[in-house]
């Protein structure tokens, strides 16, 4: 059995961000693919894993899986912490934390499959308002993003300084999904656009892209 076993989706936010992770700090895993749209997720062998439905869910070594993309990124920093992706100093910490948070937890949770499904099945959005939807959550939070780093004195090459942090693990797979959805435009933002050019020159950020999975549709 592998060392380590990342329970992932192709287009997952959440999950490229612990890919990302993996990467930066050189630790390799098998990729098990489920694919939320056709609901994979509530498979019973995988409910008894993450009860929660959702990937990912990391398995290393003995004990449960872990689950939600945040807390796995603070498990690997203090478990694997070479290279860092958090800085030293106290107040830069909570920086980094809460730009990542910004994308992670105030617009992808609106957006995810099983609250799309829900508004479509249970309370009958259609399609055009479901994007409409889409776009507003996901451009709400790169507008915030693009004035946080453009006035912060903390931002560099990267979101904080000039090595990839947590922020940047949830930049990228943030603007991913603006990409992809609705095919969305970075020149507002060029702070932003800036920061994330420069992740996807690094091997960790682009090797793990959603279109490099091996269950992403070909073509």
């Amino acid at each position: 059995m592998a060392e380590r076993t990342l329970y992932s989706y192709w287009r997952s936010q959440a999950s490229y961000r612990v890919r990302i992770a993996l990467a930066l700090k050189g630790l390799s895993a098998e990729i098990v693919t489920l694919d939320l749209l056709k609901g994979d997720q509530f498979v019973s062998s995988y409910r008894a894993l993450n009860p929660e439905a959702s990937v990912p869910a990391l398995i290393e070594g003995e004990g449960p899986p872990l689950i939600q993309s945040l807390a796995i990124l603070e498990y690997l920093e203090e478990r694997h912490p070479e290279p860092p992706l958090l800085p030293k100093e106290a107040r830069a910490r909570a920086h980094v934390r809460a730009l990542g948070q910004v994308a992670a937890m105030d617009a992808h949770p609106l957006i995810v499959p099983r609250v799309r499904h829900y508004l479509a099945q249970e309370l009958g959005i259609g399609e055009p308002a479901l994007k409409t939807w889409i776009r507003h959550w996901l451009e709400e939070s790169t507008r915030t993003l693009e004035t946080l780093l453009a006035r912060d004195p903390l931002t560099g090459r990267f979101s904080v300084g000039d090595a990839p942090t947590f922020a940047d693990l949830c930049l990228v797979p943030h603007v991913a999904s603006a990409q992809m959805l609705y095919g969305a435009d970075l020149a507002p933002y060029p702070t932003l656009a800036r920061i994330h050019a420069a992740c996807m020159e690094l091997p960790a950020f682009a090797e793990t892209a959603p279109e490099h999975q091996p269950d992403a549709p070909l073509g």
